[in-house]
């Protein structure tokens, strides 16, 4: 798939991730591009059409869906992150994020897949994380959720197959936006990830690791689970002391 020429919309596109995924999807040449956001008055960026969303409304994603027939490449950004544990945290704020993070990621495919289809099939982009692959305390809730939206989306890919619908899992350690503001570690920035993101498309890549905190995650996956916990706990304590 080529970004040149297509039209794409993005989640969550008023800051951070979103915004940079908006912008350079506006400098690579894309025809048209919505922007949407829980609060559409937010979106600042010149030359996109804003459109509003909440991923986790129903209601809210069927009407982006109608506003939006044409587009050929849908980038699931929006996201949330509690700073839940799974046993001692509300459970109110798990049920959050699994909405938000997956069923939210979900009902956004579900709805644009129909166009997706009519448009010659298109892509679409799951920002996912590291964490799909390992868990933190205080942060359990969202482990879980995105290990939750990393199935459905190697799911939806063998069920899209056959209209030709490429989905994209697109994994990342810490990106420099306000979620990261707190950890003085090195991270990617907002503009890379998205231009990693969208060469994986034009590559027709199911996968991307953005960086190499993803890359280092994911080679421990075969290790026992006693061998991967003690791998990530050393390799915390090395990122910490960078």
């Amino acid at each position: 798939m080529n970004i040149n020429d297509s039209v794409a919309l993005v989640t969550g596109a008023n800051r951070g991730l979103g915004r940079a995924f908006a912008q350079r999807l506006l400098e690579r040449g894309a025809r048209k591009v919505y922007a949407t956001a829980r609060r559409p008055e937010t979106v600042d960026l010149p030359g996109v059409e804003v459109l509003p969303l909440d991923i986790a409304d129903p209601a809210s994603v069927r009407a982006a869906a109608e506003a939006a027939q044409d587009v050929s490449l849908l980038v699931n950004n929006a996201g949330i992150s509690t700073g839940t544990d799974l046993l001692t945290g509300p459970l109110e704020a798990v049920r959050h994020e699994l909405e938000t993070n997956m069923f939210g990621h979900l009902a956004m495919i579900r709805e644009f897949a129909p166009a997706l289809g009519r448009n010659g099939g298109g892509a679409i982009v799951n920002v996912l994380s590291a964490m799909s692959w390992f868990g933190g305390k205080g942060a359990t809730a969202y482990h879980l959720s995105k290990a939750a939206a990393w199935a459905m989306t190697n799911g939806v890919r063998l069920e899209l197959a056959g209209q030709g619908t490429l989905v994209t899992a697109v994994h990342l350690g810490l990106a420099d936006t306000d979620m990261a503001a707190g950890w003085h570690v090195d991270k990617i920035t907002p503009s890379d990830l998205a231009d990693a993101a969208l060469d994986g498309v034009e590559a027709g890549s199911a996968e991307v690791l953005a960086d190499r905190w993803s890359q280092d995650v994911k080679s421990r996956l075969p290790l026992a689970p006693e061998e991967f916990n003690a791998a990530m706990e050393r390799a915390m304590v090395e990122l910490m002391a960078t």
